[in-house]
């Protein structure tokens, strides 16, 4: 029987995944997917929510340029500058050094910090991993897979990001599904590039299930994450507010909110783990898009 794990926020369940866990590392994210266990991740932004999510048995934590919205106020990420990056990645980095120490840690490449050249994204690359990131998360595709290449040869791992990216918003003429109809081919070819490069993670961000479960199985080295893709990627990522029910808007459909039922942070991330890796969230109904 194995016993509960005593944390300083508090003790988690004895099926906590965490009681076994052993340092993420590329490999072990491999080793997850061969044997169909779903990846977790959360967003988070500071030392004692990064800690929280480790003790919980989060496999990855993303410190997301979303701190522009969430933290900082902002109307979107496009705000958000490479030094703020930097100081919040510290800032998880710290935190989950404190509690487990596993979870692996992807900084986001801020908006403007890799567009001018390959040697702008790697120079903002270093600095991330230099804060104590694991990987480094820029979004887009076409242009960006020789960034990627560059980075991974360089030693670099690089996690992409397809579908809504947020830093273009605008761009996209809004928050609103990607991949639909005519798209969904240069979707697919540009999935298929990113992972050519050397990717070894991929975001999808609000994409048609059923295309979100198609690039799962034709991307065999590259792990796809979902946020309102659907439950057939290799994983699952929300932003912490979000999940947490805090968020200052409202939640998109795909969302629910883990505190409900809950007594406390821990054992809402907690839920979120269990329910990822049991195949109960995401409801596919509330994305079919």
């Amino acid at each position: 029987m194995i016993a509960p794990s005593v944390t300083p926020y508090g003790t988690l369940p004895p099926a906590s995944p965490v009681a076994t866990r052993k340092p993420i590392s590329l490999p072990r994210l491999n080793e997850m997917r061969e044997r169909g266990e779903k990846i977790t991740m959360l967003t988070a932004y500071d030392a004692t929510f990064a800690a929280v999510a480790d003790a919980a048995g989060v496999e990855c934590i993303l410190v997301g340029d979303s701190l522009g919205m969430v933290c900082q106020g902002l109307s979107s990420t496009v705000g958000v500058s490479l030094d703020t990056m930097r100081y919040h990645t510290e800032s998880v980095a710290r935190g989950v050094r404190r509690v487990q120490g596993t979870s692996w840690i992807i900084g986001d490449l801020p908006f403007g910090s890799y567009q001018a050249s390959r040697e702008q994204a790697l120079h903002s690359a270093t600095v991330l991993m230099q804060a104590g990131a694991h990987m480094v998360k820029l979004e887009g595709g076409g242009w960006t897979t020789e960034t990627v290449r560059f980075l991974v040869e360089r030693g670099i791992p690089v996690c992409a990001h397809l579908g809504l990216t947020p830093q273009t918003v605008h761009a996209l003429g809004g928050y609103r599904v990607q991949g639909r109809g005519d798209t969904a081919e240069k979707l697919r070819h540009e999935a298929l590039a990113l992972q050519d490069a050397g990717a070894s993670m991929l975001v999808l961000e609000m994409v048609p299930a059923a295309l979100s479960a198609e690039l799962t199985l034709a991307l065999t080295r590259c792990h796809t994450i979902g946020i309102g893709a659907g439950h057939g990627t290799a994983g699952q990522v929300l932003v912490m507010h979000d999940m947490l029910g805090i968020n200052l808007g409202k939640n998109p459909k795909f969302v629910r909110n883990f505190m409900v039922g809950q007594g406390s942070v821990l054992e809402a991330m907690s839920a979120y783990v269990r329910a990822v890796k049991d195949g109960s969230f995401p409801d596919n109904t509330l994305h079919a898009w």
